[in-house]
Formats: C-alpha cells, sequence, structure tokens
C-alpha cells in the first residue's frame, strides 16, 4: 500500500471506515459532489470517452513527468467512482498508470462486488483512454 500515492492511501482508508454498501455508496456519491466541473467547452465530443453507457468526458495533462486527470459525468454513482478512480491514478507516470488495476483498485475499496459489468466496462474504458492519451 505504500507505494500507492498519498490520494489513494487517504480513499481507502476513507472507505475502510464505511460500515457497508450503503454507506460506501453514501461516500461515493459525496466524493462525486466534489468533483471539480469541467467548462462547458471541455465536455466536447474529443473529450469523451467511447465505451461508457453514460457521457463521460476525461482531460489530462503531463505536469513534470506526472499526469494529472480531471473528468466528469452526467451520472451521479459515476462521478464518484471517476473521483476514487482519480485518487488512484493523479499524479502517476505512464509507466506506473500501465500498471494500474481498475478490478483491483475498487475490490479493495469494497466496491468491487457492486458494481455491474456496464459499470465495470465504463470505468476499463475511462482507464484506457487515460492510457492513450500517455502514450501521446
Amino acid at each position: 500500500m505504500s507505494d500507492l500515492p498519498a490520494s489513494a492511501r487517504e480513499t481507502l482508508a476513507a472507505f475502510a471506515q464505511a460500515g457497508g454498501w450503503e454507506q460506501r455508496a453514501r461516500l461515493l456519491m459525496q466524493w462525486g459532489a466534489r468533483l471539480p466541473a469541467l467548462a462547458e467547452d471541455e465536455r466536447n465530443e474529443a473529450n469523451r470517452v467511447a465505451g461508457c453507457e453514460s457521457q463521460v468526458w476525461l482531460l489530462g495533462e503531463q505536469r513534470d513527468g506526472r499526469w494529472q486527470f480531471r473528468a466528469s459525468s452526467e451520472a451521479r454513482l459515476l462521478r464518484g467512482l471517476l473521483a476514487v478512480l482519480l485518487a488512484r491514478v493523479n499524479g502517476l507516470d505512464a509507466e506506473a498508470l500501465a500498471a494500474v488495476d481498475v478490478a483491483d483498485w475498487f475490490a479493495q475499496l469494497g466496491l468491487g462486488r457492486q458494481l455491474s459489468p456496464s459499470r465495470s466496462n465504463g470505468m476499463n474504458a475511462v482507464l484506457a483512454r487515460m492510457r492513450e492519451l500517455t502514450a501521446g
């Protein structure tokens, strides 16, 4: 766990304190509400992630060899999932990002079994898009 970014360790700690699915779902909604909004012009086709049932937009930029992503969705639960995914990947370099296992991350948070196949596919699509951006 020590090889995780600080934000990922904080996320794990927060979700470990949630007693059950209802508390974790509430926590997801809260985290999603804290995601910074994307500007209207950032919600365009070029930034849209293909392979998600709901609309998802993703932007990434590299700073000093490390990647920072911003994302949003119209779906509340999806915004929460994006928030915890960003907590796991922001600040990584391209090589570390390539090694991230989405299913394992959500399982560590206690969310894996509650994710529908379409949401799991959507999160994998977001991670795949992140990897495309880092391959640049």
